[in-house]
């Protein structure tokens, strides 16, 4: 095999692509938080 996964990506730019969709995956996460916080603070949904 030539250095390729079945994905078609080096082992290199695999760790590259995983580092950047776990930060992508962090931020989406974390302004989800923050977005259920600040609706809960306008209309709570469960009292």
């Amino acid at each position: 095999m030539s250095g390729k996964s079945v994905s078609g990506l080096t082992d290199e730019e695999a760790q590259e692509f995983h580092t950047y969709y776990m930060q992508g995956l962090v931020g989406f996460t974390a302004i989800a938080v923050i977005a259920h916080i600040l609706v809960w603070a306008w209309r709570p949904w469960f009292h």
